[in-house]
């Protein structure tokens, strides 16, 4: 539980200062896969609009302390750089594409946008944002876009 709680508080961590209807919820921000293991698909609408309440309070009160002062959480905020490349040929992306990378992980294109890219780099970096969301990078040529993990 308490690895679960320093996610959750990374999660929004960067959102403190975001007015309440920003927040994108515990449900977008995690994957499928964490908020099954989490529990929290057994939770009723009620009892998740509670969590994301408190974790938006939480963060705008004491995340940032425990940010600058525990060693688990600064290893953590570390572990969220994902290095990985793409399966197979990468083209880019054009609006809805899904990332599979050698390591397992799946990512869907969750912002607008189109990429042409015709070369064999195909290495990437994802890494969260100020806002909790996370966005791709295409190593080679810097191009970026949001995205979501789906598996």
């Amino acid at each position: 539980m308490r690895r679960l709680t320093v996610i959750c508080l990374l999660l929004v961590a960067g959102s403190a200062g975001a007015q309440e209807k920003d927040f994108p919820g515990v449900e977008k921000l995690m994957s499928s896969e964490d908020y099954r293991a989490a529990g929290l698909h057994k939770l009723n609408p009620d009892e998740i609009e509670a969590l994301n309440q408190w974790l938006v309070s939480y963060t705008a009160g004491e995340a940032q302390a425990l940010r600058n002062t525990s060693e688990e959480v600064k290893q953590a905020e570390q572990d969220i750089r994902i290095e990985a490349r793409i399966k197979g040929d990468f083209r880019g992306w054009s609006g809805d594409t899904l990332f599979s990378l050698d390591n397992g992980q799946v990512w869907r294109q969750r912002l607008e946008g189109r990429f042409a890219y015709n070369g064999d780099a195909r290495e990437v970096v994802i890494e969260k944002n100020f806002f909790g969301y996370y966005r791709l990078t295409h190593v080679a040529t810097g191009a970026s876009i949001g995205v979501t993990r789906i598996n």
